[in-house]
């Protein structure tokens, strides 16, 4: 059913697996593990640049709150106006409210896929898309784009003796499927640090990101929610960053009992990435706004004029006009006070 997701995934992981196979042995479970990481990486450096419209998209969004809750305000009675009028406003401001989510969704089949044709290694259960084999067919049948030698390979590799596509929860059963001689304690041993590395990482991440959208609004950069609702929204925030914060790790440390070894390294190299990539964005993002806003600064001290100048100009001026005044008012006393002024003037040079 999603076969044009599992087939280019699959292709993916196999082009990376003979590229590395050239400098390693291809049937090494760290072969395999590099071909995940660089998979996830391969990925991930495709959607860089929507990431980039994403974080841009987010603080334009919060800069535009104030003047996106008055169109809402304005036209609380009338939905489709609303609607119309925020269409409007986000065309002019030149933003999509979809763009920060494309990142986001674009990971999901991505995820789906990778989860799939790691367990597809391994046949033997009878579960949803599998077809439940037994262990000699599970060996000699294709798994999309990877050949029987392909299976058999990744069946036989282990990393710290634990096979790729093995998980907490596997039964005895499908653990013989693997040529491996490996128990439930070395799937835990190695699966519950890579779990716990990728929750911690995780709430990092999420602290990081509410950490800087508290300093922003504290600074001013952020506007505060204003209005009637305005409580409701630090309400509806605070809950938002709870749920960054704790719930997002606590789903990661409930569910590590059903991903496969291999997935968790896809999680962790996807989890590590974000957590360099977001601080690499956001700073470069950061410099961008303060040369802009000192740009602005410089253009407005250069286009003032001279507060000096601007006060001698004004003085020189009313100086002039008032002078002007008198002598058309006073044409005599003006000449005699000139001639009294003349005469001290001569009488000085005789001195």
């Amino acid at each position: 059913m999603l076969n044009f997701i599992y087939y280019p995934i699959s292709w993916i992981l196999g082009f990376w697996r003979d590229v590395l196979s050239l400098v390693m042995d291809p049937h090494s479970g760290y072969t395999w593990v590099l071909s995940i990481i660089l998979l996830t990486m391969t990925i991930k450096a495709l959607l860089v640049k929507p990431m980039i419209t994403q974080l841009r998209s987010s603080r334009k969004m919060q800069e535009l709150q104030p003047k996106m809750k008055e169109i809402r305000d304005k036209y609380k009675n009338d939905k489709t106006r609303q609607s119309q009028e925020l269409q409007k406003f986000y065309k002019e401001s030149g933003m999509n409210p979809l763009a920060g989510c494309l990142p986001m969704l674009a990971q999901i089949p991505v995820f789906i896929g990778l989860f799939h044709v790691l367990r597809m290694f391994n046949r033997t259960e009878e579960r949803f898309g599998s077809p439940g084999l037994t262990v000699e067919e599970n060996r000699n049948i294709p798994n999309y784009s990877f050949s029987v030698e392909d299976v058999q390979s990744f069946l036989d590799a282990d990393v710290f003796g634990v096979p790729l596509s093995a998980f907490i929860s596997m039964s005895e059963d499908a653990m013989q499927t693997f040529g491996a001689d490996f128990t439930r304690f070395n799937i835990i041993v190695v699966a519950v640090p890579l779990v716990l590395t990728i929750a911690t990482l995780t709430h990092l991440n999420a602290r990081f990101t509410v950490g800087r959208q508290e300093a922003r609004r504290a600074a001013g950069k952020t506007p505060q929610p204003t209005g009637d609702n305005a409580e409701m929204m630090q309400m509806q925030m605070g809950m938002m960053n709870k749920m960054m914060l704790w719930v997002m790790p606590a789903i990661t440390l409930a569910t590590g009992f059903i991903w496969t070894i291999g997935l968790l390294f896809y999680m962790l190299t996807n989890t590590i990435w974000t957590f360099v990539q977001t601080r690499i964005i956001y700073g470069k993002m950061d410099r961008e706004e303060e040369a802009e806003e000192e740009a602005k600064r410089e253009a407005k001290r250069s286009s003032a004029p001279a507060p000096a100048a601007r006060k001698l100009n004004k003085q020189t001026k009313k100086q002039r006009k008032n002078q002007a005044q008198n002598q058309s008012q006073n044409p005599g006393q003006n000449n005699s006070q000139s001639q009294a002024q003349s005469k001290q003037h001569n009488k000085g040079k005789k001195k």
